[in-house]
């Protein structure tokens, strides 16, 4: 009789994948689940087109179907996204380690792009919406010369013993992309390492209601979360003081970071945002910051040089999340 693996129930496999990212998150990994509700991997402009865009590679057309049912099953226990590439854990007879390099957008094709699109998106909310004339969207998704990568720009690596170069795990993976550009589409951008503010012109790059010398409105964070910021550095006179001035970083030993609360870096700033379920553009907008300092803030790997009222204003944001996720 020949070997086959038994069939195993789907409840029975995101059981399994739930208990493997509990043991990770002890491990001390932030773990970033790929959790996809009913058949439908991607819902949004940028997510279906990532998805679109794969399968109209005829390199992938074999190996796609099985990532599909990897990714729709929940065995993306974590995917993260960042410049250049992705690195994932994929649960399947074993937790595999997936990788995927991609080569980051040329400074030619991105030149031609922006040309392109020149004086053509409003906002960048507009951008990560979706919300493109024909003629831009006809420019982005242009699948040899737009913003997703083509086969020969990416590079996938498993640690399965699935001697194919797109194994399943790979597959669910780049599938898994699509699911996540869903709720944060601003990722499209960072995985090519290109600024989606370039392609707005002028002051629309900025958010609505945003300033563009990076100041924090108090205002805005009492609106969303009904408190008050208490004055950095004591008094109002003392904020009049050394407003727009940089301060040196508040420092312990040798790490650099605060005595205690949240320690902002580039990735906890991302993980921050995302929690708190806000866009780039919305993130931005309550920060009174603009949209590429937020992106150059979530691409620093150690600790932030922040402004008093900015480092002040992401403490009270992790305090406000953290209790709303424990009421």
């Amino acid at each position: 009789m020949p070997w086959f693996r038994p069939y195993v129930p789907v409840g029975a496999r995101r059981a399994r994948v739930a208990r493997v990212a509990d043991e990770l998150r002890r491990s001390g990994l932030d773990v970033q689940p790929v959790d996809i509700a009913g058949r439908t991997i991607a819902r949004s402009f940028w997510g279906r087109r990532w998805c679109d865009h794969l399968e109209s590679c005829s390199d992938f057309e074999n190996r796609l179907p099985r990532g599909r049912t990897y990714v729709r099953n929940g065995s993306v226990c974590h995917l993260d996204i960042h410049a250049g590439g992705v690195d994932a854990m994929v649960v399947g007879s074993d937790l595999y380690h997936t990788a995927v390099r991609i080569r980051k957008l040329g400074k030619a094709a991105w030149k031609a792009i922006r040309t392109e699109c020149a004086g053509r998106i409003g906002s960048v909310l507009e951008l990560l919406q979706g919300r493109l004339t024909d003629h831009v969207l006809r420019v982005v998704t242009d699948p040899d010369r737009g913003l997703f990568p083509k086969p020969g720009e990416i590079t996938l690596t498993c640690d399965c013993p699935d001697w194919a170069v797109m194994c399943k795990h790979a597959a669910a993976v780049l599938y898994g992309v699509g699911s996540r550009l869903d709720d944060r589409p601003e990722l499209l951008f960072r995985l090519r390492a290109v600024d989606a503010e370039d392609l707005v012109g002028g002051d629309m790059a900025l958010p609505v209601g945003a300033a563009g010398d990076d100041v924090l409105a108090d205002g805005d964070l009492a609106d969303i979360f009904g408190i008050d910021l208490a004055p950095a550095d004591g008094g109002a006179a003392a904020g009049r003081k050394t407003a727009g001035r940089r301060r040196k970083p508040r420092r312990t030993g040798r790490t650099g970071a605060p005595p205690s609360g949240f320690q902002p870096t580039g990735r906890r700033v991302a993980a921050l945002r995302g929690r708190g379920g806000f866009s780039v553009a919305e993130f931005a907008g309550l920060l009174r910051v603009s949209a590429s300092t937020v992106y150059r803030w979530e691409a620093v790997s150690g600790p932030l040089d922040l402004r008093a009222r900015q480092e002040d204003a992401l403490q009270v944001l992790h305090r406000e999340i953290e209790k709303r996720q424990t009421e």
